[in-house]
């Protein structure tokens, strides 16, 4: 459920009008729905209440610092991949000890930024990070908390650029080295082994890959757990799916049933790291039509977003749902939506059946929440549009629009070129 919805023929979120807020702050725009939001992480959180567990965010799907600080006022943690991502947990206030640091290419300046502010643990993808963090622990005076992050080729059959979980992939340890990268592990004496981790993709429409993914893991956390090695948490990562078109995700209740069903005697706390399926039906990216025109019977709807505002369906040829802000009688044609960038892959939808637009109308492009602003850039030197959050009847704006001299920001002319 969402809280997008029509009244009187027009498109609202919560108790705002959309066409008002374009009005005031311009198109285009990303708008998310506070209510829906908090919803989400509530359903997500409470379908495993009866099992020790942390809810960690995954700031890559959606990392504006209001949107996180809804998710730490909750008690919710975060997932990071980067520096920079923790930087932007810490200054929406989350607790170090709910920060899991995922990723396969950990810089030592990032490493030891993470270090330095304790968080509650690094999931470790190759044998030479874990001697780095080690070193670099060493260093520091302190200890640092890790999992390895054990890939156990799982097929989570879904689009193989968001695929993480298979022998050919890049992440993670296979499961079948893993065994030999804890006895590493154990022989570092500033390392401290707390988990095991795993994440095997994004966009998961079923639950079966999960439970075959766990069932491996429980094994390898019973071997660990022989050998002495005292594993307190499970990272279970995310990749629970949405509904784009026709996709029928399993509720995030079926998904911790199965989950819970299937560890039971576990003896862990859960690591979970949903991002897409708590905001992905939460956001919306708002445009306005430009222009139309027809090239020997191809129709376009010219609008003010381009793939730089929303790359997936030019990145993975993503469905996204096209509904126009303002409802009335229009005919149904056949044609592709797309933007003012210079690439011919610059497109929101191609040969869909949309309503007829006009110049100046409002359009709504849905389901834009997870993976929009947050892969979003300057290509073709387009400021970055504004980011709202709407709770209630009121809308703040969370992202300024970027101005002109946003994007050449930090650039400089050298002296040897200046007249």
């Amino acid at each position: 459920m969402n809280d997008f919805q029509y009244k009187e023929q027009e498109l609202w979120c919560e108790q705002a009008s959309v066409r008002a807020i374009a009005e005031k702050v311009g198109t285009p725009f990303y708008l998310y729905s506070y209510r829906t939001l908090k919803n989400h992480f509530h359903v997500f959180d409470q379908a495993f209440a009866e099992i020790p567990h942390i809810i960690c965010f995954a700031v890559k799907s959606s990392s504006n610092i209001g949107i996180l600080r809804i998710f730490v006022a909750e008690g919710g943690g975060v997932d990071i991949v980067s520096g920079g991502e923790l930087y932007r947990a810490m200054q929406a206030g989350v607790d170090p000890r709910k920060v899991v640091y995922s990723g396969v290419g950990k810089r030592l300046d990032e490493i030891e930024y993470a270090l330095k502010a304790n968080i509650l643990m690094f999931n470790v993808e190759s044998f030479q990070e874990l001697t780095e963090i080690n070193a670099c622990a060493q260093r520091l005076g302190k200890k640092a908390g890790i999992a390895l992050r054990v890939n156990p080729d799982v097929d989570p059959q879904t689009h193989p650029y968001i695929s993480t979980g298979l022998k050919e992939n890049k992440f993670g340890v296979n499961i079948e080295k893993a065994i030999e990268a804890y006895r590493e592990a154990r022989k570092m004496p500033y390392l401290d082994i707390k988990g095991v981790s795993c994440h095997i993709g994004s966009q998961v429409t079923k639950i079966s890959p999960f439970v075959d993914a766990l069932n491996r893991l429980k094994k390898l956390v019973y071997l660990l757990r022989e050998e002495g090695t005292n594993i307190r948490y499970l990272d279970l990562g995310g990749g629970l799916g949405i509904t784009y078109k026709e996709e029928q995700p399993p509720h995030p209740t079926e998904y911790a049933k199965a989950i819970i069903d299937a560890s039971k005697d576990m003896n862990c706390t859960f690591i979970l790291e949903p991002g897409r399926v708590i905001v992905g039906n939460a956001g919306i990216l708002v445009t306005k039509v430009l222009y139309t025109k027809t090239n020997e019977e191809k129709n376009f709807v010219i609008v003010d977003a381009g793939m730089n505002d929303l790359i997936r369906p030019s990145l993975y040829n993503s469905y996204h749902q096209i509904q126009p802000v303002v409802i009335k009688k229009r005919k149904t044609v056949l044609a592709d939506i797309v933007g003012p960038i210079c690439e011919s892959g610059d497109y929101l939808a191609k040969d869909r059946n949309i309503p007829e637009f006009e110049r100046g109308e409002l359009m709504a492009v849905m389901s834009a929440g997870a993976y929009g602003f947050t892969m979003s850039s300057n290509y073709n030197s387009r400021p970055r549009v504004a980011e709202v959050l709407v709770k209630g009847d009121r809308s703040y704006v969370i992202r300024r629009r970027e101005m002109y001299s946003d994007i050449v920001k930090g650039e400089k002319i050298p002296i040897f070129l200046k007249v």
